[in-house]
């Protein structure tokens, strides 16, 4: 099993949902700020906040195996064109945390 690299790239905020139904003073994501790096594989890295890790450890985990069931490279020519990516996101639906996930490749010491 691989590691994967975890990396913020935007913490996004829709202030029309906003307005609508947060509450007053809600602003981006406070745990996360772009350029953040996670290591994982199977396990949540510490300092990444549980509810972002529920919605993206399915991501990380297929990463960390390499090929999908069929042989074919995860994700690659579906919606990313990079091989061995995936761009997800928390599922915050007025403040959603942006991630890049990456196979790096290097063994897993878990």
């Amino acid at each position: 099993m691989n590691r994967v690299k975890i990396t913020v790239l935007e913490t996004t905020f829709n202030e029309r949902l906003a307005k609508e139904y947060g509450v007053i003073g809600l602003g981006k994501c406070p745990f996360h700020k772009p350029q953040d790096v996670f290591y994982a594989d199977y396990a949540k890295p510490l300092g990444l906040c549980d509810e972002a890790w529920k919605a993206i450890y399915q991501y990380a985990f297929a990463l960390a195996h390499g090929a999908g069931a069929d042989g074919q490279l995860l994700y690659f020519g579906d919606w990313i064109r990079i091989p061995g990516m995936a761009i997800v996101c928390c599922n915050d639906g007025i403040r959603p945390v942006i991630f890049k996930l990456e196979s790096t490749g290097e063994l897993s010491t878990n």
